[in-house]
């Protein structure tokens, strides 16, 4: 298949949330439409959706470029005073290859972790302790050097230019233009060229994508307002200036740049620099902390034996021992003995300290090891339950066995957990909430100023089915279609709230998430915490995490 010769390198996702409106498949199948070779994303300071974006667009055919849209603090991101005329600048990094992808997985992380303040934001200092395998662009107008051009302060960003430079590598480092309808977007454009020259330092066309289609503009000028908590009709509100933020095609982008068409070519050569490989589809099981020289198959086997005589008494039933051994062999030939040690070794800690445990839930109950160990309450041998539905060395997958703690005392066993493996291998999962048909319905109907009373009795038709979309909500409801066809406020509050339906809103704590990692957890997955409560947590979803 002929590829097309752009490549967008400046998108924004719905993880740049409330800002960012582009769901992630509908982005690589519209750039797989076009042809294009590759597509990145670019978050604003974080790395929400790698993953799934890498999923998607492999199984695409379109190659997935991972990157950030960082902040970087005007002086340390220790600072936490801001001084008038002071803020934080934007910057597009992109992981050339894994050692990049690290690099940024580090950044990203110690931004939330070390320079939260408003924002996720990184310095100098960490770019260039960090700065291996990655490429940087210049940003939008919120970029450093932009930014300076913008003021006329041209040997600011003269020096901003060459420090980037230096700290990238000259080979790394690009100025980036956009045509996005901006009016001092122009006059910025013909300064970087001439900083380009000046400089030798390349430039790369990009359009700072925010949404998909350029007939999104509304839907998105409503989640911005949805961001701040205004309405469309207020005075003092964040607005976008341009309704040319979508995702453009490959012969809009030339025609835009065709008198510079080195900057579109270079999106191409950045693509080809560009090369990540996940090894996905395999999991990384930390080890349960022994003795030197005890081994953990062996350890488990005698505290299965040592739990199945308190569980019979001294005389075993031959039947058991039998269930017991094969279990057993089934276990370590799968290389799960670890695993059963540590699920077995916070459930004894919870139960010598008074945390209540549930009885045990789910396919576990069907393993006479976890019985014998006490993961578990119920026999399977009494009530014939099937080890094989909980683990099956045909079917690859690992043993899910869910436990229900207090959820009161909850937060003591993640910390015995940390405590036991590392604050830097343990970390609670995150979870994202999205805007459902009723959400987003009211959500767009505060943004666009309609009274309550209104939007209530329009989100009221919904029909309270699990999932239902507004689309099936339409059909199911005749009323609610009737509202839509006849009046034209109601149907573009619904046209709306269909475009931001299933969006990202806001990140949360997964309730029972816990990740355990053999080795740091930024050697796998970036870190976030939370502006509210100060909980650190992945970056990445359940899904993705596992």
């Amino acid at each position: 298949m002929q590829h097309t010769d752009f490549v967008p390198l400046h998108i924004h996702t719905e993880y740049s949330l409330l800002d960012g409106a582009i769901k992630i498949k509908e982005l690589v199948d519209t750039a797989a439409s076009y042809r294009m070779p590759a597509v990145a994303i670019t978050d604003h300071g974080n790395l929400f959706g790698a993953i799934q974006f890498y999923t998607q667009a492999i199984k695409a055919g379109v190659k997935p470029i991972i990157g950030c849209e960082v902040y970087v603090a005007p002086r340390s991101r220790l600072d936490r005073d801001r001084r008038s005329g002071e803020f934080n600048y934007h910057l597009i990094l992109l992981s050339r290859n894994i050692d990049g992808y690290k690099n940024l997985v580090n950044l990203v992380t110690r931004a939330y972790i070390e320079g939260f303040y408003y924002k996720p934001r990184i310095d100098l200092d960490l770019l260039e302790q960090y700065s291996g395998g990655l490429i940087g662009l210049s940003s939008c107008l919120q970029g450093e050097v932009p930014s300076y051009l913008n003021r006329g302060m041209m040997d600011k960003a003269r020096e901003a230019a060459l420090r980037y430079k230096h700290i990238l590598g000259a080979e790394n480092f690009f100025l980036e233009l956009q045509d996005n309808g901006i009016e001092e977007q122009n006059e910025v454009n013909r300064k970087l060229i001439e900083l380009s020259n000046e400089l030798h330092i390349p430039l790369v066309a990009t359009n700072d994508c925010h949404y998909l289609r350029k007939d999104d503009v509304k839907a998105h000028d409503v989640l911005l307002c949805i961001q701040t908590g205004k309405t469309v009709n207020s005075n003092d509100r964040m607005k976008f200036r341009t309704d040319q933020l979508y995702f453009k095609s490959p012969e809009e982008m030339k025609e835009s740049f065709k008198d510079i068409p080195e900057a579109i070519k270079n999106t191409v050569l950045i693509a080809e620099r560009c090369n990540i490989e996940f090894k996905t589809g395999h999991y990384l099981l930390p080890t349960f902390p022994l003795e030197e020289g005890r081994k953990d198959d062996e350890y488990l086997t005698s505290l299965a034996h040592e739990g199945l005589r308190n569980r019979c008494g001294e005389e075993i039933p031959e039947n058991y021992m039998e269930r017991l051994n094969h279990e057993l062999d089934i276990i370590k030939m799968m290389g799960y003995s670890s695993y059963f040690l540590i699920v077995w070794d916070f459930i004894n800690y919870s139960k010598q300290n008074g945390i209540p445990v549930g009885p045990g839930r789910g396919s576990a109950a069907g393993s006479l090891v976890s019985y014998a160990l006490g993961i578990t309450e119920i026999d399977p041998l009494r009530y014939n339950l099937l080890f094989e539905r909980f683990l099956n060395p045909e079917r690859i997958s690992m043993p899910d066995i869910d436990i229900d703690f207090c959820k009161d005392r909850r937060p003591e066993v993640i910390s015995y957990v940390a405590d036991k493996y590392g604050h830097d291998h343990v970390a609670q999962i995150i979870t994202f909430g999205t805007m459902a048909a009723k959400g987003a319905i009211r959500d767009a109907g505060r943004a666009l100023d309609i009274p309550y009373a209104e939007v209530d009795r329009i989100a009221k038709l919904v029909p309270n089915t699990l999932n239902i979309t507004i689309d099936a909500a339409m059909k199911a409801e005749p009323r609610l279609m009737e509202l839509y066809k006849t009046d034209n406020r109601y149907k573009e509050l619904l046209d709306i709230a269909r475009r931001l339906e299933g969006l990202c809103r806001h990140a949360s704590t997964h309730a029972a998430g816990v990740v355990i990692s053999p080795a740091p957890l930024t050697e796998y997955t970036p870190l976030y915490r939370s502006p509210s409560d100060e909980s650190v947590t992945t970056q990445f979803d359940m899904s993705s995490i596992e």
